[in-house]
């Protein structure tokens, strides 16, 4: 699977306020897909299919998940946007409730970790993280917590998958993020959640303090691409990564200021292109 470029909303102001149903929309319909090579080589990588279970942290609208589940996966998913997940309610469980609907094809819960293991009572065997870290301050502080509770659910031996952005010289939007950093700096006292730069060791620092033992790792091409700048800002800001910016500002001033960012990967056919390298690390419990 290579990342497409995608529609602009044509209906949608720009300039608008985005409220959490629009937000998680933007990153289902226009980012979440940027990072569907990195599902893949992953899932290439462990031989995901029908005798895996997985437990998918932080699962969003569950792209990662309808890409597991097409490998006869059994999939978990754990989030607290209740917006991202009723999106990967849609396309997981699209017909939830119906009369003859299968059951147990995927689980999803928005309040916590499940209970117990997978549908079928056996433990997973493969836990993913797939919201990578790296790029914003603090953006790893929640993750061990996180893994320490889902660490119980696992078999013995199970394998857990974290990713990060990869070297700030390797990825292209590092210049547009930096636009957070500054614009959220902008205020006194800073703001916290700011751009950094990706340090080298920050998926291993992680797996350390989890008490997972680090087992290979990779890097994969991640395009960012887009029809238009219009859907670049709206893709961008549907990560979380400017919501310090638009806190210490506006949303108007940002919106703004990334358009002017993305003016050196737009092509002359007014699509912008973005070439990024993503990193994951494979570890044992």
């Amino acid at each position: 699977m290579t990342p497409t470029l995608v529609r602009n909303h044509r209906d949608a102001d720009l300039s608008a306020p985005a409220d959490a149903g629009t937000r998680a929309r933007d990153w289902a319909e226009i980012q979440e897909r940027m990072l569907a090579p990195l599902y893949e080589a992953v899932y290439d990588r462990l031989e995901v299919g029908p005798a895996t279970r997985i437990l998918s942290l932080g699962c969003g609208s569950g792209l990662a998940m309808l890409v597991a589940a097409a490998r006869g996966a059994h999939v978990t998913g754990v989030d607290s946007d209740r917006e991202r997940l009723a999106l990967a309610r849609a396309r997981l469980l699209p017909d939830e409730g119906a009369e003859g609907a299968p059951a147990h094809r995927a689980r999803l819960h928005d309040d916590g970790l499940p209970a117990g293991a997978g549908a079928d009572g056996a433990p997973y065997d493969l836990i993913t993280v797939f919201e990578p870290i790296g790029c914003a301050a603090g953006d790893s502080e929640g993750l061990v917590p996180a893994l320490e509770s889902a660490l119980p659910l696992a078999a013995r031996g199970a394998t857990v998958v974290l990713t990060g952005w990869g070297p700030p010289e390797r990825c292209a939007t590092a210049p547009v993020l930096r636009v957070a950093a500054r614009l959220a700096e902008s205020t006194r006292p800073p703001r916290p959640g700011g751009w950094r730069p990706t340090l080298r060791d920050d998926l291993e620092d992680v797996a350390a303090r989890a008490g997972l033992k680090p087992d290979g790792s990779g890097r994969v091409s991640c395009p960012f691409g887009y029809a238009d700048p219009d859907s670049a800002v709206r893709g961008l800001l549907s990560t979380g990564l400017f919501d310090a910016a638009v806190r210490a500002t506006d949303r108007s001033q940002v919106e703004k200021e990334v358009a002017e960012a993305l003016h050196p990967y737009r092509r002359p056919d007014g699509t912008v292109w973005m070439p990024n390298v993503f990193r994951y690390l494979v570890c044992t419990t």
